[in-house]
């Protein structure tokens, strides 16, 4: 099978925001190494079915950075945006070094560390929770609730103050949008970053404290062969970005997909022990998880039937892969009690998702103090006016309004 002729744009949009693109099966089914036009105007590859995009994460000939003369650019910046940063570069992407960089911080992010937040992390969304019956309905779950929450707990984790909450979510939108910003505006928000986390780290070697940072400093001292002050600063920034970025979105659109059929919504206050499938197919049936994983080939290789010369620049997307059929049995159903569910929603391989049992922890929480305390949740808007956020690379709703 080679490559389409026909060269899409991508991001490929879909009319409805919880509602996948109907390119997506058509693509798994015709052509599933598919040709795409980025925002940039750059050409890359698109893969969309399981086998594949699980195949090409796991694979060392792709790497994940696209600071390559001839790598696509993601954005109309020149740099091509977070993926092609100095910073994401700092790193290790491969072999022993990477190996050794997630043992170290690989260790914080247990799913027994991240059962030990739970009472930390029910206590702050019932908080919230309150916070937002008091104010009325309707409410924005996704600001009350969705966005505050990973914002609390990621900064706890680091030992960073929430206060400085509003300036993350400046920085991050910044530096996750492909659309939105000037290469200026991108430029001064990552300098900013780094200044700020650059001092974050000065204090924690001066005075340490209870938190991931001082952990791994004082590790990396243990050890003799820990993490420099630059990779320190790099693990700061991207765990700030990505812990609460993905998940503040994905509170949000796991409540609009449970809600946005209420059979769902009901199964659950019937059976609250589906929580935790519930939360798994949540991240499957997930259609609207972003841009995906871009990676750069290091050489020649095969994907599909199709030769991939050196220097393509790939698209694995995780949320096509995550409805083909042929991995998932009625993939296009929202399955509550669906076991085993192998979907890729935080990745494969040696980059899989590192947060992946914070994430999964902060979800399922989220939905236990929901399911609890506002038994009569409901959508204030249909289904239909849910509108997507554009331009991010990772994947959310504007707004989810909701009454009780």
């Amino acid at each position: 099978m080679t490559q389409s002729e026909q060269v899409l744009s991508y991001p490929i949009p879909s009319e409805a925001a919880l509602e996948p693109p109907a390119e997506w099966a058509e693509l798994r089914g015709k052509c599933p190494v598919a040709r795409v036009t980025l925002p940039s105007g750059d050409e890359a590859t698109l893969l969309t079915r399981y086998e594949d995009v699980k195949q090409v994460l796991a694979d060392p000939r792709f790497t994940r950075l696209l600071n390559a003369p001839d790598a696509a650019r993601l954005s109309a910046n020149d740099d091509g945006g977070l993926f092609s940063s100095e910073m994401a570069a700092v790193i290790p992407d491969s072999g022993e070094p990477h190996q050794r960089w997630r043992r170290l911080v690989g260790k914080y992010f247990t799913a027994k560390r991240m059962a030990a937040l739970r009472p930390a992390m029910a206590q702050m969304a019932e908080q919230l929770i309150d916070d937002m019956v008091e104010r009325g309905a309707p409410g924005d779950l996704k600001a009350a609730l969705g966005f505050p929450l990973p914002v609390y707990v990621i900064c706890d984790l680091l030992g960073v103050p929430a206060s400085d909450r509003d300036r993350f979510a400046h920085w991050s939108d910044s530096l996750l949008n492909l659309t939105k910003f000037t290469q200026e505006e991108t430029d001064a928000s990552l300098a900013e970053f780094i200044q700020y986390m650059s001092e974050h780290v000065a204090a924690k070697r001066a005075t340490p404290g209870d938190d991931l940072l001082s952990e791994l400093i004082e590790a990396s001292a243990a050890e003799g062969e820990g993490l420099t002050d630059v990779e320190l600063l790099a693990t700061g920034m991207g765990l700030l970005v990505a812990g609460h970025e993905t998940t503040a979105n994905m509170i949000g659109k796991m409540v609009g997909m449970l809600l946005s059929d209420r059979t769902r919504w009901e199964r659950l206050l019937a059976d609250p022990s589906l929580v935790r499938t519930a939360v798994e197919e949540a991240l499957r049936f997930d259609a609207n998880s972003g841009f995906g994983l871009p990676r750069y080939l290091k050489e020649e290789t095969e994907v599909s039937g199709t030769v991939l010369p050196r220097g393509t620049t790939v698209i694995c997307s995780m949320a096509a892969a995550n409805r083909d059929e042929s991995v998932f049995e009625a993939a296009a159903e929202m399955d509550l009690t669906r076991s085993p569910n192998p979907h890729l929603a935080f990745g494969s391989g040696s980059h899989s998702c590192l947060g992946q049992s914070l994430a999964r922890t902060e979800l399922q929480v989220v939905l236990e103090v929901l399911l609890r305390k506002l038994p009569t949740l409901e959508l204030a808007v249909p289904v239909e006016e849910l509108h997507r956020v554009e331009g991010l690379v990772v994947g959310g709703l504007r707004q989810v309004p909701v009454r009780w």
